[in-house]
């Protein structure tokens, strides 16, 4: 029973239980948490633990069996398709309950109903970026669909006999300590999650800090800091590729230069998802392979937690068969493959998510100016309930563009209480996200893949895809925005229509490649065309990982999964090799003290792979964290704040194209600084960082980069800390701190498929299981598992552990 030793240590720890990385809740009485019949101790999992059952719900259509294998992945046989899905929301809720409910309710704004008034920031947030009205919206589209309100009731209903059967004793551990019960499951929580990964993957914006740089610096300057393609882009799309006329003209409004490109903001910013939320994915056509079938990889960059955020499983009906990774809060396989195909996705990063200043007619906020007129305001009143404490009523004023997230009443994190900002955001339209993965565990061949692709539409992703019959494609499919040069990158004017968006990218004019002559798709997250495309995109787009991806998969040696395994757990630092030679070039090696001389023949020496145990990667990071400083602050810190600071591989490259960049010289020093002079300045900087590294024995880079996974409220027992993985920023293997590659997999369409994956975490949520984590570390050693695509040839197979017998009662 491996919960035991923990128990004492957790207890203390949780007796200020970390959420939401900076909300404090108090545990549930001690004495309770103690019970020997229904405390702690009933989640002890003992290691011989039967997982055996057979069970009866009036639900049900058919008969269905559940095999768990050794890993305890659930291989699914139904048949009935909703009963597959009853059964999948059955076995969600049964081993990651509390992660769910902690999910939607974080969605949803109600944090502050378990944690108290320290959430009460969260909560205004998320009610305020209308992620509550986005789900409503998209739920009544959901349930319009028979087929998709038929699974998601198959879906929520199996989620609620699971919690139905709960005891005080059953209760997952979290509720215990932090002293709450879970509610029902509904179809709106589902909707609810989806909107949580529009958030985590498509929420996150920079008007408020490029606002800023706009009116602080020239035309001339912000062009140089915020180019909107860097030199080192391979798109996703190959460069030179033809597109079609557009078919929505987008123009900028004649008052464009005076009103939207001179104003000035003063407000501290709100949270922002991860700009590391990303991935990579790829498929190599059978010319390419040894076996002469296509090879289709996905590793998804998410937030590294535990419980995972992915749950891998098997389901087989009668009309599809499809195994890998879901998401515990909705139904069908994510990204994964069937008897046919393989689909996954990458980020595909674009802004959706605009804001545009508000004028009032007065106090009241019932009017607001728009087009020469006063138009009605539309309110919501967000009912808080708070722990111990009255329930707070949050009126949000709603205008045509969406939610006024800041104004008067509502500070947040701002600064002035006087200006109002309402947010257009994507994900606020309705919408039907899980008809693709449906369509997609069903597909059969490309013209299924095209039909199923054009339901994704907020978050927008890279939709891979590689079948059987040889035919390999990639889209950067969602909706988006049609917009004109500059729409977006700053708050624009809320008074005049001609800064609403211009209607929607034709899905006819959406970047895809199918069947291409170079054998390849693939992307890492970089800008999917070239500036020939006739739609405006954006300028956030990191280039290196995308740039290596293509250069590693061009190689004319044939592939094959474990070839694909080297490359999806590969440490080479492409940004390196661009950056590390400006050091070399630019560094006096003999006007460095001792210390620093050592620390510059390890860059010096260093292979360009940050390996677990390299010492090189560690110097040249913090080499290159320093040079940054040293060269923008003395112009940033007197811009207003807060101001967007330029991507790395845009300062990179100026440095490389422009000895002489015009940033390199202190405007706060009567010398002229030279590219040498900021380059040694910042050498020497990062050596007494380097120094103290060294002391404390984390010079090497696993060590110093300290990788983890965290249990969801930082219960260090229940985490998995101090992880021996390389990798990191620019790097395919982009595991970084508590961010990496959540769900590794690789799919090579044989005839029998052979399918292998892994993912930083395990199938149980209890940490008292021997399934919590174990998969962490053989991810963290670069190994993978055998997706076993079970038949049910093969009940008898000495891999099947336990039975699961569903039927009607």
């Amino acid at each position: 029973m491996r919960l035991i030793p923990l128990l004492i240590s957790a207890t203390i720890t949780a007796t200020l239980v970390i959420l939401f990385n900076t909300k404090l809740i108090l545990p549930a009485a001690l004495g309770k948490l103690l019970a020997p019949q229904q405390g702690l101790w009933q989640n002890a999992e003992p290691a011989a633990q039967d997982f055996s059952a057979d069970l009866k719900f009036d639900q049900l259509k058919g008969k269905a069996e559940v095999y768990f294998d050794d890993r305890l992945v659930p291989h699914v046989f139904a048949e009935n398709e909703t009963d597959a899905y009853f059964i999948q929301g059955y076995l969600h809720a049964k081993f990651r309950l509390w992660q769910m409910d902690l999910q939607v309710r974080s969605a949803a704004g109600r944090a502050s109903e378990i944690a108290g008034e320290i959430a009460i920031n969260h909560d205004r947030e998320f009610r305020r970026l209308g992620m509550v009205y986005g789900a409503e919206k998209s739920l009544k589209k959901m349930e319009a669909d028979p087929l998709i309100k038929a699974t998601c009731d198959a879906y929520t209903a199996g989620v609620n006999e699971y919690i139905k059967s709960l005891t005080v004793a059953t209760l997952p551990l979290e509720y215990k300590l932090i002293g709450y019960e879970p509610e029902l499951w509904s179809n709106f929580k589902t909707a609810l999650f989806l909107k949580y990964m529009s958030y985590d993957l498509a929420a996150r914006e920079t008007d408020f800090e490029m606002t800023n740089a706009k009116q602080f610096f020239s035309k001339e300057d912000f062009d140089l800091l915020y180019p909107v393609i860097q030199d080192s882009l391979d798109p996703i799309v190959p460069k030179g590729t033809l597109f079609t006329t557009p078919g929505v003209v987008t123009k900028p409004p004649a008052s464009a230069d005076s009103l939207y490109l001179t104003s000035l903001v003063n407000i501290d910013k709100v949270n922002n998802p991860d700009p590391g939320n990303g991935s990579n994915n790829w498929a190599v056509s059978g010319s390419k392979t040894e076996s002469g079938a296509p090879i289709l990889c996905n590793d998804p960059h998410l937030g590294l937690n535990l419980p995972s955020l992915w749950y891998e499983m098997q389901l087989s009906t009668p009309a599809f068969n499809a195994y890998g990774a879901s998401f515990p809060g909705a139904p069908s396989i994510i990204i994964g493959f069937n008897d046919s195909c393989a689909f996954g996705f990458t980020n595909g990063g674009r802004d959706v998510r605009d804001y545009y200043e508000i004028k009032f007619k007065d106090e009241s906020r019932k009017e607001y100016w728009f087009d020469s007129a006063w138009k009605q305001t539309d309110f919501r009143y967000e009912a808080i309930k708070i722990a111990g404490k009255p329930t707070m009523i949050d009126t949000v004023a709603y205008t045509i563009f969406g939610p006024v997230m800041f104004d008067k009443s509502y500070s947040g994190k701002r600064t002035d209480n006087k200006t109002n900002y309402a947010v257009r955001w994507k994900a606020h339209d309705e919408s039907n996200e899980l008809l693709i993965f449906t369509k997609l565990n069903n597909a059969k061949n490309y013209a299924d893949y095209q039909e199923a692709v054009v339901n994704l539409h907020t978050p927008g992703q890279n939709v891979i895809f590689a079948s059987k019959s040889g035919d390999i494609a990639i889209r950067t499919q969602g909706e988006w925005p049609a917009k004109w040069k500059g729409q977006g990158d700053f708050v624009m004017p809320g008074t005049d229509s001609s800064y609403m968006w211009q209607g929607m990218i034709p899905d006819i004019e959406t970047p895809f490649q199918y069947n291409p002559e170079r054998g390849f798709v693939s992307s890492a997250n970089q800008r999917p065309v070239d500036s020939t495309y006739p739609y405006y995109l954006g300028r956030e787009y990191p280039t290196p990982r995308g740039a290596l991806v293509n250069r590693m998969l061009a190689d004319s040696n044939k592939f094959t999964p474990e070839r694909m395994m080297k490359m999806q757990t590969d440490n080479y630092n492409i940004f390196a090799e661009w950056a590390k030679p400006l050091f070399l070039k630019n560094i006096d090696e003999s006007l460095l003290s001792e210390n620093e001389q050592k620390y510059f023949r390890l860059m010096k020496n260093w292979d360009l792979r940050s390996d677990p145990a390299s010492t090189g990667a560690t110097v040249f990071v913090l080499a290159w964290e320093n040079l940054r400083p040293v060269i923008l602050d003395d112009e940033f810190a007197k811009a207003p704040q807060p101001v967007m600071a330029p991507f790395e591989s845009t300062l990179l490259e100026s440095l490389l194209r422009d000895s002489a960049w015009k940033f390199i010289d202190n405007i706060n020093t009567a010398a002229k600084e030279t590219l040498p002079d900021i380059c040694m300045l910042a050498f020497k900087n990062a050596a007494k960082k380097i120094m103290i590294a060294e002391a404390a024995g984390k010079l090497e880079w696993a060590k110093y980069k300290d990788t983890h996974v965290d249990h969801l409220v930082k219960i260090k027992e229940f985490s998995s800390l101090h992880l021996p993985v390389g990798g990191g920023s620019n790097i395919i293997n982009a595991a970084r701190e508590n961010h990496g590659p959540s769900w590794r997999m690789i799919v090579s369409l044989t005839q029998k498929t052979a399918a292998y994956g892994i993912y930083p975490g395990g199938q149980s949520g209890n940490p008292g299981s021997r399934f919590y984590n174990n998969f962490v570390n053989d991810w963290a050693a670069g190994k993978y598992y055998t997706l076993w695509m079970m038949t049910n040839e093969e009940t008898g197979d000495r891999k099947v552990k336990w039975k699961m017998s569903f039927s009607k009662s």
